[in-house]
């Protein structure tokens, strides 16, 4: 086995010069994926369905000294997916790096979720990730330098929850799913498959958890009980596990969902 990669262990995370299509890029996880990516030196194809949120973010990711491109597009489709990927070969030669950070949650006890809204969670999480993961992987074979697919799992696809969490839960399951199935059909191409899966985060729809009051402090205690950290989650948490799953540091590990949970999925 060559030990070259002691001369300078950090090279194994290296991704200047790779370009990267992130998906949700106007979220909180998305925004943060788009950065830490720039900021490293890879070349960013953001996409959402905000287009002046996609503005802020790509310029943010330029002053970080990344190269970005934006398109207002959502992978709602196999024609949207292939403007996406077109985006990417046409501006930076082709795709390296697929974050799937897009998707939703639509909060409701079973006996009240309209079957549409079930649905919506389930094309929004799952067969959108499938879509672009495909497009990705035709021009990564195409391209015939492997590649790295991060999909968004999440703790809720490995534990229930009693909120009225059936739609999330089953997406986020099935998400876990077609990491595994992709890593092993794809295990010999050079192309890694792997999922995050944090557990609560700072972001929007959180936010009221991170509140100093009555309410968010008594449900931020009592969630914190679980988490071996003994905090929630910041944004930032997930750039580490998001950088190794990006670069060569990962090139051995496929089919793996990797939990950013503070040890919550662990107890």
């Amino acid at each position: 086995m060559s030990e070259d990669f002691l001369k300078n262990p950090l090279s194994l995370f290296d991704v200047k010069g790779k370009t990267a299509i992130i998906t949700g890029a106007t979220g909180a996880f998305g925004a943060v994926a788009a950065k830490t990516l720039a900021a490293a030196g890879a070349s960013v194809v953001i996409t959402a369905s905000n287009a002046e949120g996609l503005k802020k973010i790509a310029a943010e990711c330029e002053q970080l000294g990344g190269k970005a491109e934006s398109i207002a597009k959502r992978p709602s489709s196999e024609a949207n997916c292939d403007a996406i990927l077109a985006t990417a070969v046409a501006k930076f030669g082709g795709v390296d790096i697929l974050v799937v950070a897009s998707g939703q949650n639509k909060v409701s006890k079973i006996v009240d979720q309209k079957p549409e809204d079930f649905l919506d969670v389930m094309d929004a999480n799952v067969t959108q990730s499938w879509l672009m993961a495909r497009a990705c992987v035709r021009q990564m074979l195409k391209q015939g330098r492997g590649g790295k697919i991060i999909l968004m799992s999440s703790a809720r696809g490995l534990l229930g929850h009693p909120a009225g969490y059936a739609a999330y839960c089953a997406s986020k399951s099935a998400i876990d799913g077609i990491t595994k199935a992709l890593g092993c059909e794809l295990g010999a191409t050079g192309i890694t498959v792997n999922a995050l899966g944090p557990t609560v985060f700072r972001s929007p729809l959180t936010a009221w958890m991170y509140e100093d009051n009555d309410n968010a402090t008594a449900v931020r205690k009592g969630f914190i009980t679980r988490v071996p950290k003994g905090r929630l989650g910041e944004p930032s948490d997930l750039a580490g596990p998001l950088l190794f799953l990006a670069s060569k540091a990962s090139d051995f590990y496929t089919g793996h969902i990797l939990y950013a949970d503070g040890g919550y999925t662990a107890g």
